[in-house]
């Protein structure tokens, strides 16, 4: 069997570990921004603050996937939640960088003419420095989804959802004929949502930053 009928006759597992593989990812990249943001915008003020927070997230990126994932079998067991919480912790270094670059990178003129029209220190953020850090912020968070879809694969390890369960299969079956064929289809599914999640945010990028900041 070539790899296009394998693809064909199982269309609907690919659709099925897709959709899960997205959503698994999908819903990291929603937590690991609301947190990084935050944390992001409650530091980037205090030098201290902010190389303590890129320092602690950072760290994160070092712990090797594997042993994470066994790690939290003890305290979540085996499925999506370990998975969800390994992504989320992944995906904060790039999303909390991004922020406070974005947030410094705002020019001082700027927020000094903002403050002489009265504008008190929560209306300065809202709507002068969060919007015109939001190119790089939602940058950031682009580089996140797209790590961790890769990522988000070896989550098949722990029984997670998505493409993983696919590659992981088919290299025990590494010999059999279809062995070649299970592993490129979970890379192939993996590739063809990190395309997917590139041009939703590119789209939505260019939706919600003003034409002057572009």
């Amino acid at each position: 069997m070539n790899f296009g009928e394998f693809l064909i006759r199982r269309a609907d597992d690919m659709l099925e570990l897709g959709l899960a593989h997205a959503a698994v990812v999908g819903g990291a990249v929603l937590i690991s921004t609301l947190i990084g943001v935050a944390l992001g915008v409650l530091t980037y003020q205090s030098e201290r603050a902010r190389e303590t927070v890129l320092a602690i997230t950072g760290s994160f990126l070092t712990i090797p996937s594997f042993a994470l994932f066994i790690l939290l079998l003890g305290p979540l067991g085996l499925g999506w939640k370990p998975v969800l919480f390994a992504l989320v912790l992944y995906g904060l270094m790039p999303v909390v960088r991004n922020t406070i670059t974005g947030l410094r990178g705002v020019d001082p003129a700027v927020v000094e003419s903002a403050k002489g029209m009265g504008l008190s220190r929560r209306q300065l953020l809202l709507r002068i420095e969060l919007p015109l850090a939001w190119p790089v912020i939602i940058t950031g968070v682009r580089v996140t989804t797209l790590v961790l879809l890769g990522i988000a694969a070896i989550g098949a390890i722990v029984n997670g959802p998505g493409y993983g369960e696919l590659i992981f299969t088919g290299l025990a079956r590494v010999g059999t004929p279809v062995a070649v064929n299970m592993v490129l289809a979970g890379a192939v599914g993996v590739m063809i949502l990190a395309v997917v999640f590139d041009l939703a945010f590119y789209t939505a990028k260019r939706l919600t930053t003003s034409r002057g900041i572009r």
